[in-house]
């Protein structure tokens, strides 16, 4: 398992035969090896004597610790990294059998993923997948804790997804993965960057937005190609230390894959869009998903694809299909107005979302959203003041107010949209406030249910209990 990793041991052998790889102090089993781990919550280092109690046989450190004389202990630069490198290792490099195509960016990874997944499945691939909503793996739903998972659950999936018989894997990277070594070691086929805006960026975060950037760009010095979005004004930036092979796609002359001609289409519950692909390739495509910024997930799409040589019937038949569960899914309530579920939890992505919806035109925008507890205020200020400027009325109500009360929360939105001329009202039981808009609901209007999109639950004080958008939707449509 040290095969790829420089290190020293303390003392001990290098040579013995462990059981298991452990980086989960309750997990240790007599036999095994564990990966002291400095976290933010916990520094596994505190647990070398419980775990050593327990029969752990070696111990990977970082920093000093006292066990007893006849347990290895092996010490190395960076504990995360070490895990990454040891969980390739431990499941027999699976990586290696796969093509991995990693996907970074602030916006737009989850939507891209399926769409990718959808295309290559449609000409008979068998791609697993892992993001930020589940990790899937042949008929299997795994339910994602974060969108980049721990290294060692990474390659747990890649070895069953060998099993499975996949032969590709289309994943979403976040910069918090990056930073913690989740990926390191693994052979990314392509890596895409989609666009960077100011978010993450907090105590338990990033440092700051340069550490942001820096963070993103490690995908693109551990891949074979990089796919990036030229338009995007961080793109060199992100690729500036970049060791791969680069193709860019975009709306400028500039880009090798390119949109032209767009077209928003606009009918009684339905928005969608059309394009022309230019550059590198040549055909129309429409999908059902409404905005520029579904021309860029699926531009992406499509310039991963072309390197799987996939017929452009195939490409376009699987993008009119794709669907993604909380990314503008439309939900019917009404002949007369339109109803969508979105992910957008930040003042980037709500800004986007409303300004796509700006240009088809609506009557109005409602907006409902909430903001999480324990996060950044500065988030529900900037949100609060996006909705304010950008809907035509905002109904400001509860999301995961974790130990916060949800009140407090709600008080630090209003604080950003009175900034505004913004009409709102707040209603803190979201069942309540899409009750509300619903029952208002005038003909034209589009309401954009935002913040949660394909979460089913709601967190408070520790407890996460059931609640998801459509079955509220769904419930107050029962009791009209």
């Amino acid at each position: 398992m040290l095969e790829r990793l420089q290190y020293e041991v303390i003392q001990g052998s290098d040579e013995i035969e462990v059981t298991e790889l452990i980086n989960d102090s309750r997990k240790v089993t007599k036999g095994s090896v564990f990966v002291c781990i400095s976290g933010a919550v916990s520094d596994g280092h505190a647990y070398a004597g419980d775990v050593t109690a327990k029969g752990a046989a070696a111990l990977v450190v970082e920093k000093e610790v006292e066990v007893p004389e006849d347990v290895t202990v092996i010490r190395v630069k960076d504990t995360r990294y070490a895990l990454a490198l040891m969980s390739a290792a431990y499941f027999g490099y699976p990586a290696e059998k796969l093509k991995i195509i990693g996907i970074t960016g602030t916006k737009g990874k989850t939507t891209t993923t399926y769409m990718v997944k959808s295309i290559l499945e449609g000409v008979g691939h068998k791609v697993g997948l892992i993001g930020t909503i589940e990790a899937v793996i042949g008929g299997k739903s795994i339910p994602a804790n974060n969108t980049t998972p721990e290294s060692y659950t990474i390659h747990q999936y890649f070895a069953e997804m060998v099993r499975a018989g996949c032969d590709s894997v289309v994943m979403e990277v976040s910069s918090q993965g990056l930073m913690l070594h989740r990926t390191a070691g693994i052979p990314f086929e392509i890596g895409i960057f989609t666009n960077l805006g100011e978010d993450h960026i907090g105590p338990n975060e990033h440092r700051d937005f340069e550490d942001y950037k820096r963070c993103k760009g490690i995908l693109f010095t551990q891949c074979r190609l990089g796919i990036a979005n030229i338009d995007d004004p961080w793109y060199e930036d992100v690729f500036r230390n970049a060791t791969c092979r680069r193709e860019t796609f975009g709306f400028t002359e500039k880009a090798d894959l390119r949109a032209a001609n767009i077209e928003h289409i606009t009918k009684p519950g339905y928005l969608g869009v059309r394009y022309h692909v230019s550059g590198l390739m040549d055909f129309d495509v429409e999908i059902d998903i409404p905005g520029d910024f579904s021309v860029y997930n699926s531009l992406t799409a499509i310039a991963v694809c072309r390197h799987f040589d996939v017929p452009v019937e195939n490409i376009r038949e699987a993008l009119k299909a794709a669907k993604v569960r909380g990314r503008i899914e439309m939900v019917k309530v009404s002949d007369e107005f339109t109803m969508m579920i979105d992910y957008a939890h930040n003042a980037m992505s709500l800004e986007s979302l409303l300004h796509t919806l700006r240009d088809y035109k609506p009557e109005r925008i409602v907006t409902i959203f909430g903001c999480g507890g324990n996060r950044s205020k500065t988030r529900r200020y900037e949100m609060g003041e996006v909705a304010g400027r950008m809907s035509d009325f905002t109904i400001i109500t509860s999301d995961n107010p974790r130990f916060e009360e949800p009140q407090d929360i709600i008080n630090d939105i209003i604080t950003g949209i009175e900034k505004t001329d913004g009409e709102y009202t707040a209603i803190c039981d979201r069942k309540e406030a899409i009750r509300y808009a619903i029952r208002h609901g005038r003909p034209g209007d589009v309401i954009v249910l935002a913040g949660k999109g394909h979460e089913t639950y709601q967190e408070i004080k520790g407890v996460k209990y059931d609640m998801d958008d459509r079955n509220l939707i769904r419930e107050v449509l029962e009791e009209a």
